[in-house]
């Protein structure tokens, strides 16, 4: 069987004389030599100033709402994960959605000022598969508006733009280092911000609130990464640009066998000029004969099985579905993408034989 991904994992004899410095030094977790050596290392490799690491991305995106005294309505993407919109109703704030654009999938900033009330506080979008937001402008609304930028980066390690990082943008950047990304610390997460002040109380909110032994300023929660996790990311770093090359040769294969398929589009790179070849998402649509779901069921019955990324939309699950902004009617981009779109096995140790074979069940159906 062949899934949509599979982690890469460095050599694992390679990971012994960092578990050995584990055991050297005694110390687990509280922000240990090994956390603080990878804090330094992302910082530097991403260009990034401030990191914080943490055990995964949904507590980073909970304390980013937390440090950025948000309350109220977070203007947000029903084309994610639920954990986007899940971390907005943990902190007592609530969703609201708006559609996506066409060709990057990510947030339209064009929909965003219509959205805004009162009450709202934040906005948060997703750089969909890599693909990176319309920054400018966002910004350009937030800033009259009075409103923070969230970015859920949790796809979008390693990716520039012509600037440089998208980690950059917003207030705060979230990224995460779940077992199936590009970049994985088995689980694991990153918050990017853009001041020590910031950074400072972050790593305060991670660690319950503790300032130091006797002194706790908040209600915090605990958000650390171990250092078990540390030294896979420290490890995993060290291999990352051959990864990204592994990765690249079998997106360019799989574009141009699929290139002359008609009815089969893959999601064009919009606003990357470094990518990091997360995902292979394509568009089933007419005149390909099959439907989406078809095709994924075909896919299945021969052993390979990609995911309907994002399939259901957020705004489908019935904690969201009564929510005004929630209808499919407000949401056509996104709904249509919801009913076309299959990302494809994307990995590093992916043969370029069962990208043929893959390639060759969907063209065998037209």
């Amino acid at each position: 069987m062949t899934f949509v991904t599979k982690p890469f994992l460095p050599p694992f004899k390679e990971i012994q004389h960092l578990l050995e410095r584990i055991w050297e030094s005694g110390t687990l977790s509280n922000s240990g030599p090994l956390h603080e050596e990878l804090e330094a290392k992302l910082s530097d490799f991403l260009g990034v100033s401030h990191v914080s690491l943490f055990c995964n991305a949904t507590i980073a995106l909970m304390a980013a709402q937390k440090v950025l005294d948000v309350q109220g309505e977070v203007i947000t993407t029903p084309y994610s994960f639920v954990a986007t919109s899940h971390v907005i109703g943990w902190m007592q704030n609530r969703p609201v959605f708006v559609d996506v654009e066409p060709d990057s999938l990510c947030m339209d900033p064009g929909k965003i000022e219509a959205a805004i009330t009162e009450n709202t506080s934040a906005i948060m979008p997703l750089h969909c598969y890599g693909n990176t937001c319309d920054v400018e402008r966002i910004a350009d609304v937030a800033e009259r508006y009075n409103l923070k930028v969230i970015y859920d980066a949790c796809h979008s390690f390693g990716v520039e733009d012509d600037g440089g990082s998208a980690l950059r943008h917003g207030d705060i950047s979230v990224v995460s280092f779940h077992a199936t990304k590009v970049f994985n610390t088995f689980e694991g997460g990153l918050l990017v911000s853009h001041s020590k002040e910031v950074k400072t109380r972050v790593d305060h909110f991670k660690n319950f609130g503790f300032v130091d032994e006797v002194t706790v300023i908040e209600a915090g929660i605990n958000g650390k990464m171990s250092e078990f996790n540390a030294a896979v990311g420290i490890l995993q770093l060290q291999y990352f640009e051959d990864v990204l090359r592994r990765r690249a040769a079998a997106d360019e294969l799989y574009r141009e066998l699929l290139s002359p398929l008609t009815g089969i589009r893959c999601l064009e790179p919009v606003r990357q000029k470094k990518r990091n070849y997360s995902y292979l998402p394509i568009f089933v649509e007419s005149p390909y004969p099959l439907s989406r779901d078809a095709l994924y069921a075909l896919l299945q019955e021969k052993g390979v099985y990609g995911r309907r990324y994002f399939y259901p939309l957020i705004t489908d699950f019935p904690m969201y579905s009564d929510l005004p902004s929630a209808t499919h009617l407000n949401l056509p981009v996104a709904a249509a993408a919801s009913q076309s779109v299959i990302c494809l096995p994307l990995y590093p140790d992916l043969p370029q034989a069962e990208i043929r074979r893959i390639c060759e069940i969907i063209r065998s159906a037209t």
